[in-house]
């Protein structure tokens, strides 16, 4: 690698060999707040760059799996033939996350658009330098199946014999952890188009139709079982029994009572909250109005 400017350029060349060998990665386990970073750093690209790049931070847990956690990105430039990163920015912001949580390492690196390309092998090389078999992660932010696909990716080198000869990308199983409201955020962001974000009544009608929908899922499961069409699963029965178990035995009209006085208390919440924030816009108005006189 040479030094270019601010960048350093990384010249078309094959593979390096301190880059892991071997997948022994399971899953790739995201949360929510990478697909957001991706996306933010991808609307305040500089209109030249075709795509954006980064680094992704969390922790390898003891299945194999990659918890990703967090991300920041890296300025680069790239063309046909090379690929130049500001190593610099990479450092100085790896040792500012480090302050902040010392247990998040490096642990692969992301980047837009719906594949991988020869000038991503030049940045995997670059990355397996930083860490051990690091996750190359992409999001399709140009919705090219109609939505944003999100893959991860993990790298081996082709060899003959003692010689290697490339890097191959293998795709590995995506796993987005996400509650339910991330998840009505996420759903927003990977539609091609949204006529207006949901409210809350909207999200909470949303919510129990998909609830609704799992409840019959399991429904038509159960009586299947039960008319021995379908093999029973001792996995799928005992998260049946566990999730009817954690259900609070109550009457049914209790049990409503109860769901009532709850969507109630969050009414009121909304009731003051919007209350409060027309106070503060008024109170501002006037502010301003006797700075003006």
């Amino acid at each position: 690698m040479a030094a270019t400017n601010e960048h350093t350029v990384l010249q078309f060349i094959a593979p390096s060999s301190t880059a892991s060998t071997t997948t022994q990665v399971l899953t790739a386990r995201i949360h929510p707040l990478v697909i957001f970073n991706v996306c933010d750093c991808f609307v305040r690209r500089p209109d030249s760059a075709e795509r954006v790049i980064g680094t992704l931070l969390g922790s390898i847990l003891p299945d194999g799996t990659v918890d990703i956690r967090n991300s920041y990105a890296v300025p680069h430039n790239e063309s046909s033939d090379q690929v130049a990163v500001d190593i610099d920015y990479h450092h100085n912001m790896l040792a500012s996350h480090l302050k902040v949580n010392p247990k998040e390492v490096i642990v692969g690196w992301y980047s837009t658009g719906s594949g991988v390309n020869g000038g991503s092998a030049l940045i995997h090389d670059f990355f397996a330098r930083e860490a051990t078999n690091p996750i190359h992660l992409t999001v399709d932010t140009g919705f090219t199946n109609g939505e944003g696909t999100i893959k991860a990716y993990v790298s081996s080198n082709l060899s003959l014999g003692d010689r290697q000869l490339a890097a191959q990308f293998q795709e590995i199983p995506v796993d987005l952890r996400m509650v339910e409201a991330e998840r009505v955020g996420y759903d927003v962001l990977k539609a091609t188009a949204v006529d207006k974000l949901p409210n809350d009544m909207e999200g909470m009608e949303l919510t129990m139709e998909r609830l609704l929908t799992l409840i019959n899922e399991v429904y038509k499961y159960v009586d299947s079982v039960v008319e021995g069409k379908t093999s029973p699963d001792n996995n799928i029965g005992r998260f049946i029994a566990e999730a009817v178990a954690s259900l609070p035995k109550l009457p049914p009209q209790v049990f409503d009572n109860l769901v009532n006085d709850s969507l109630q208390d969050q009414l009121l919440l909304l009731y003051l909250s919007s209350i409060t924030r027309t106070q503060l816009s008024l109170a501002e108005k006037l502010n301003t109005a006797a700075q003006m006189l």
